[in-house]
């Protein structure tokens, strides 16, 4: 349990300002090699800030604020994904390749450090439910940013992997059953695993384009499956009444 003092407010400050503060340099340096025009330059790196805004609004809107050494972790691979996402804007704007080894060696350190910021909070004595939103709100934004490549070498079908998701989110808007807590499940945790690592082996250059489709494809299939367990357990839940489940375990 995070213990609050006078000092967590500016310490949650000084790392939200970092992570921006990180997120800008590393779109300016990719932008610097790639030598685009400036307003494709200035594209690319809001399109990086975006994604790490998604963190740093999770942590903003903490009340009180905080931030513990597992949340530096989780927004280090936001700044991370914020890099991927500066490059695939300007590979959509014609001026990079949609799959690139810069993505790769960019991507692979933020989907290797999901498996550290848990750790790190189990071993300080910091987990909370903050921290857990921040993790999956981050992750849900990287898959999203991975998915997006992909969709113009693969086909449009991937950007499922990345709106999975948000379209449950969306649905429990009309389902109100879909908003309950669910349980751990190791199972979801192992799709959501193989996700980040398919996306990423996918975007691998030298991996021929059949294979990565078809890796892909067996990927979603997992999440699709995942999803649809969780919403069928969620809605007997609801038609029985009963309200198990206090963990904060969503999907990816």
């Amino acid at each position: 349990m995070h213990r609050f003092t006078g000092r967590s407010r500016h310490q949650a400050l000084t790392d939200v300002l970092c992570a921006i503060g990180g997120s800008v340099v590393l779109g300016a340096v990719l932008v610097h090699f790639g030598k685009v025009p400036w307003w494709e330059g200035l594209a690319a790196v809001a399109g990086g800030l975006a994604l790490v805004s998604v963190s740093v609004l999770n942590i903003v809107r903490r009340d009180p604020m905080f931030s513990t050494a597992a949340d530096r972790v989780t927004l280090s691979r936001a700044v991370l994904g914020g890099g991927c996402a500066t490059l695939i804007v300007l590979a959509a704007l014609g001026s990079d390749q949609h799959r690139s080894w810069w993505l790769v060696l960019l991507a692979g350190p933020a989907v290797l450090l999901d498996a550290v910021d848990g750790a790190v909070a189990r071993r300080t004595g910091t987990a909370s439910a903050q921290g857990s939103r921040l993790d999956m709100e981050t992750d849900a934004a990287l898959m999203l940013v991975l998915s997006v490549p992909l969709a113009f070498t693969l086909g449009p079908w991937v950007l499922a992997i990345g709106l999975m998701r948000y379209g449950f989110v969306a649905l429990s808007w009309r389902r109100p059953a879909l908003q309950a807590p669910l349980e751990f499940s190791r199972f979801r945790r192992i799709v959501a695993a193989i996700q980040s690592v398919v996306l990423v082996a996918a975007l691998v250059p030298s991996v021929p384009v059949p294979l990565a489709t078809a890796t892909v494809a067996f990927s979603l299939a997992l999440l699709v499956t995942s999803f649809a367990r969780d919403v069928v357990t969620l809605e007997r839940r609801q038609g029985s009444g009963t309200a198990e489940g206090k963990s904060v375990d969503g999907h990816i």
